[in-house]
């Protein structure tokens, strides 16, 4: 195996670009705006050039896997949306899959397509940013501003249905709180009807720009044989030509019932980590517009009133009503011993859920597979031999999300 130590590499450098007869160290990170987040790398350069880098992780670990052995299952739905906070409705919902699947909860229909439209509204406003904030690193801000009005438009439809914007606390284990609201109806509608060309516009501005391909293609590349080497999943995998994805390998929410294609690159650099993104939009529009026109008839949630809160008017005026309240919001409820693990597709790949009960009202061990902590290990390698521009667009095109880098 190829010895990529710091001392080695030293040893072997014979060195013509030495500023002052000497290498140095530069400290990209922990704040820096480049990064994006709250994580160091430590380069060692040779002028513009990395000989190694070291990434140094941890700096908002805020141990959300141990506050859970201390929350009741409900109250866990605001740590995952705090992880990946571009596109926290996939987290949100991503979690209530997990328990019902360990209490045996069937979801109606209705829900599944509820939540698809809303996991896929997620994914194209985590897309939105990433390549938004990818064309902005290479010099081209006017798309992420545009970008970032049409994401406003989905924040907008998530106030209809949980009442925030960011952080969303969206849904209910076994449903939602509440159905689709008229207005969200019509923002909906809008969206799907204007989104295109507006998105279109976007991509006229950059994937056949000259600048920007010249900035991208061949830059932060990885083989497939190393991308899979490291765990990689989601769009970082497939834009290296490797066609995986838990929608369609472990269908969940009865994303079997949509047709959709899975965008793949060939190369795994940053161009193709860009593109791959630009057509699973367009992917993602497709799903929505499917989910949202074949919308069954039903109920918006699953008949668990362990879970589920009762309506206010029946809390109100019926005694058992306000015991299946206080009981809900204060954690009374045990839930059956097992272990699960589910995974749904997040904006950034396998985000999966490894809970452990004992049987009481808290998860006696939950791990959050964090798809960004998997693929950061990655980033040395690719970037050693680049110069630092080139390094800081590969980190944007990977989407590497602190908060979910750290959880």
């Amino acid at each position: 195996m190829k010895d990529n130590s710091l001392s080695n590499i030293l040893n072997q450098y014979e060195s013509k670009e030495q500023i002052d007869g000497q290498l140095y160290t530069l400290n990209l990170g922990p704040t820096h705006p480049a990064t994006h987040g709250i994580f160091q790398n430590i380069l060692t350069m040779d002028g513009e050039r990395i000989l190694h880098a070291e990434q140094t992780v941890g700096y908002i670990h805020r141990a959300f896997e141990k506050i859970s052995e201390r929350r009741n299952y409900s109250q866990i739905t605001t740590l995952t949306d705090r992880m990946n906070y571009c596109s926290a409705p996939i987290n949100n919902l991503g979690w209530h899959m997990t328990v019902e699947k360990l209490i045996g909860v069937k979801v109606p229909k209705r829900v599944d397509y509820m939540r698809v439209i809303l996991m896929e509204l997620a994914r194209i406003g985590d897309h939105l940013i990433c390549n938004g904030v990818t064309g902005m690193d290479s010099g081209a801000i006017t798309g992420l501003t545009y970008m970032f009005i049409e994401r406003e438009r989905i924040y907008d439809m998530y106030e209809q249905i949980c009442g925030a914007r960011m952080t969303t606390n969206m849904g209910r284990i076994g449903g939602f709180e509440r159905d689709f609201t008229p207005k969200f109806h019509e923002l909906l509608q809008d969206f799907l009807k204007t989104f295109p060309a507006r998105f279109k516009e976007f991509c006229t501005l950059l994937e056949r720009n000259r600048i920007f391909m010249d900035r991208t293609i061949g830059t932060g590349a990885i083989s497939a044989e190393r991308a899979l080497s490291y765990g990689f999943t989601g769009p970082n995998l497939r834009a290296a030509g490797v066609d995986y994805d838990v929608r369609v390998a472990e269908p969940y929410s009865s994303y079997e019932d949509f047709d959709f294609i899975i965008p793949v690159g060939t190369s795994g650099d940053t161009y193709d980590r860009f593109m791959v993104r630009q057509q699973e939009i367009w992917e993602s529009l497709k799903i929505i517009k499917q989910a949202y026109e074949n919308l069954p008839e039903g109920p918006f949630h699953a008949d668990v009133p362990d879970f589920y809160l009762p309506e206010k008017a029946d809390v109100y005026s019926k005694m058992e009503a306000l015991i299946y309240h206080f009981k809900i919001v204060m954690g009374e409820t045990d839930v059956p011993k097992g272990e699960v693990y589910h995974a749904v597709e997040g904006g950034n790949g396998e985000l999966g859920f490894y809970l452990v009960s004992d049987g009481g009202r808290s998860p006696y061990r939950l791990h959050f597979r964090r798809p960004c902590f998997i693929y950061y290990q990655a980033y040395p390698e690719m970037i050693t031999g680049s110069v630092i521009s080139d390094a800081i667009v590969t980190m944007c095109s990977m989407n590497i999300i602190a908060g979910e880098l750290d959880a």
